[in-house]
Formats: structure tokens, C-alpha cells, sequence
């Protein structure tokens, strides 16, 4: 009979949390806020200008290190490099992780078949989770050396040695940023989501994305997805703030390919 040498220990204490920050100040102390427990929290600044830094003093645990800002890969990339645990939390500035799935990942065992974790999201619109969102899962606990992020669109994509499992529970996205710098986030994303859908072969394009390369469609698609399917419109005008704010965010795409389109042809 053979014998495993592999013993299974809780991964919870070998956990670093790993942001990515520019002028979020609206947000970052709700987040560190529900990260107390890390005994190290890495932070990747691209330079802010606002108070950012000033609130993550106040985190003894947190290591801030700056760098200018070229692409998410990149800065993702280079947070990896600075994270010296086996395992990696994986956040947005505008993350917040709940109680109930830090109560999940305490119970997580290391495992030789699992390199990382999927995680659901719920997001909110002043502070109130909405019914539902058009946020995808995101594997946002992973082992450090099995990872690296490649290109996707405006984003970016992490790419696992290994197999990955769902966790239960969820995080809150919560950006109580402007409106102005939303808008000012939204259309530098759209460029390079115009540069994805206009350079990848349509035979690998998403449903999603081959609609959204349509124009026309997408934004009255995402309006009765988001009020009628995913339930929006009972969350009152938090459903429709959601709703509204991402049909102008693809109505943008639809413009960014048009200008495109036309700019070719006058080329």
C-alpha cells in the first residue's frame, strides 16, 4: 500500500493580497479595511496623485512600490514578481472582500490538483449589491508560480498552470469613484477593446463580442439584460444607474468602431 508524503495544510496564512492603484482614494481604505488579517499586502502604485498613498500609510502591513503605468499585464505582472507567498489575492482597489468569503478561504486546504479559486461577484452602486451584473467570475486566488497574466482587450487575462475550482461566496465591486473619471476610464478601455475586436478573427470572438462588433445592437441589448433578465429593475434606480452606465459604456465602443471604420476609408 502506498503511503502519501503530501500533507494538506490550510493556505490562509500563506495568502498576499496584491492591488493595483491610481488616484483611488474613494475606495482604497474600504478595501484594506477588510484585509486586516494579511499579515503583507502588496500594492502597485502607477503614481497617484491623490490622496491614495496618504490612506495606505495608515496599513502598517502594506508594501507600496511605483510604477508608471503601460498596460494591466504589465503592472499585474510586476505586482507577481514582489509577492514572495506561495498564494496570491488578486484584487481590484474597488474590491471588497466579504466576511463570508474570508471565512471561505480559511477552510481551504493546499491541494496538488488546485492552482486557484474562481470567485462570483456582486456589484453595488453607492454601497447596495445589486440583484445581479453582467461581472464574469474571476479567478482571483492562485498560486504565485503557476500564474502570469497575458493581453485581453483593455484588461487582461491570468493564464493557470493547473486546475481551478469556484468558491461560494463573493466579492463586492464598489467604485464610488466620479462619474468623470469613470468616463475618462471608460474610453481609454474602449480603444484597446477596439483594437481586440477589430484584430481577432471573427471565428474567435465571444457571442458577446462578435454583438458588440455589430454597433448598433449592444447597447439595447445590455439594457434589457441587465433590468429584465438579471432582475435590475427591482433594484430601483440603483438597477437603472447600472443598467444606463453600461449601455453608455458600449453606445462608446459603437462609436470607437465607427470612428475607426470611417478613418480607415478616408486613409
Amino acid at each position: 500500500m502506498l503511503v502519501s508524503n503530501y500533507n494538506r495544510t490550510s493556505i490562509f496564512e500563506q495568502i498576499t493580497p496584491l492591488i493595483l492603484t491610481y488616484n483611488e482614494a474613494p475606495n482604497i481604505e474600504r478595501t484594506l479595511q477588510h484585509l486586516t488579517w494579511a499579515k503583507t499586502i502588496v500594492i502597485i502604485d502607477s503614481h497617484s496623485t491623490d490622496e491614495t498613498l496618504e490612506i495606505i500609510k495608515s496599513y502598517p502591513q502594506v508594501q507600496v512600490l511605483q510604477r508608471k503605468f503601460d498596460t494591466h499585464t504589465r503592472q499585474w505582472n510586476y505586482g507577481l514578481e514582489q509577492v514572495k507567498s506561495e498564494w496570491v489575492l488578486s484584487l481590484d482597489a474597488d474590491y471588497i472582500v466579504t466576511n463570508e468569503l474570508i471565512s471561505e478561504i480559511k477552510t481551504l486546504q493546499t491541494d496538488r490538483e488546485i492552482s486557484g479559486y474562481f470567485t462570483r461577484f456582486k456589484y453595488c452602486v453607492y454601497g447596495k449589491p445589486l440583484r445581479g451584473s453582467i461581472l464574469p467570475p474571476r479567478q482571483v486566488l492562485f498560486q504565485k508560480k503557476k500564474s502570469i497574466y497575458i493581453d485581453d482587450g483593455h484588461t487582461q487575462l491570468l493564464q493557470i498552470n493547473g486546475k481551478s475550482a469556484m468558491l461560494s461566496s463573493y466579492i463586492h465591486h464598489d467604485d464610488r469613484k466620479s462619474l468623470s473619471s469613470w468616463l475618462w476610464a471608460q474610453d481609454r478601455y474602449m480603444i484597446s477593446e477596439v483594437k481586440k475586436l477589430t484584430q481577432t478573427p471573427i471565428n474567435q470572438l465571444s457571442l458577446g463580442d462578435k454583438i458588440r462588433k455589430q454597433k448598433i445592437i449592444a447597447p439595447f441589448v445590455i439594457i434589457f439584460y441587465i433590468l429584465i433578465f438579471k432582475g435590475g429593475i427591482i433594484d430601483g434606480w440603483h438597477g437603472w444607474y447600472y443598467a444606463f452606465e453600461r449601455a453608455f459604456a458600449e453606445l462608446l465602443l459603437s462609436i470607437r468602431l465607427i470612428e475607426q471604420e470611417l478613418s480607415e476609408k478616408n486613409n
